[in-house]
């Protein structure tokens, strides 16, 4: 099949993350601006065309005073850097259903090479005919190489922020 247009279907997919939290837990978190431009064949995405974008200002970790202190200067400076980006460069095929995509990895101004597990889901029609694909996609980035060096120390040792940020993409897209 060949590579097909399709369109990201928000209310269906999510961008999630955690990060260690006082060297103990994970704090959980989603985005919920975000947009993709997808041209691929699901079944074969390694002639893919990927680009994702995820609007920094529309972090949510259920604590306002978090949310605001991740958008700040600290953080993602939302206002001089209002998006994170992502762009394939190369696909490859792991196994049946599951690839490793590695692409240009934009946050803060800094971009650098970044690799995701992506598993296609399946595909469907829905109720109302339109032709749907589901995929998941997994990675980890090391936030202190994009410049999100804010940390604090603990009484006990160790740091308030861990550095590795894992992320989790749940992606419905509807066929253009």
């Amino acid at each position: 099949m060949p590579n097909t247009k399709w369109i990201l279907d928000p209310a269906h997919s999510s961008v999630d993350f955690s990060v260690r939290h006082m060297m103990m837990t994970n704090v959980k978190g989603t985005f919920h601006t975000f947009h993709a431009e997808l041209e691929a064949d699901p079944t074969d995405l390694t002639t893919a065309n990927i680009i994702y974008s995820v609007h920094t200002s529309s972090v949510d970790t259920r604590n306002k005073d978090r949310d605001a202190h991740l958008v700040s200067a600290d953080f993602f400076d939302a206002e001089n850097y209002p998006t994170m980006t992502f762009q394939a460069t190369k696909i490859e095929k792991v196994k049946k259903d599951e690839y490793k995509i590695t692409g240009n990895f934009t946050l803060r101004g800094i971009t650098k090479e970044e690799t995701f597990v992506v598993t296609f889901e399946g595909q469907g029609k829905d109720p109302w005919g339109n032709v749907k694909a589901g995929f998941s996609a997994t990675g980890t980035i090391n936030r202190s190489e994009y410049g999100l060096v804010w940390n604090a120390a603990l009484e006990t040792g160790g740091v308030l922020v861990g550095d590795q940020v894992k992320i989790n993409l749940q992606i419905q897209a509807i066929k253009a």
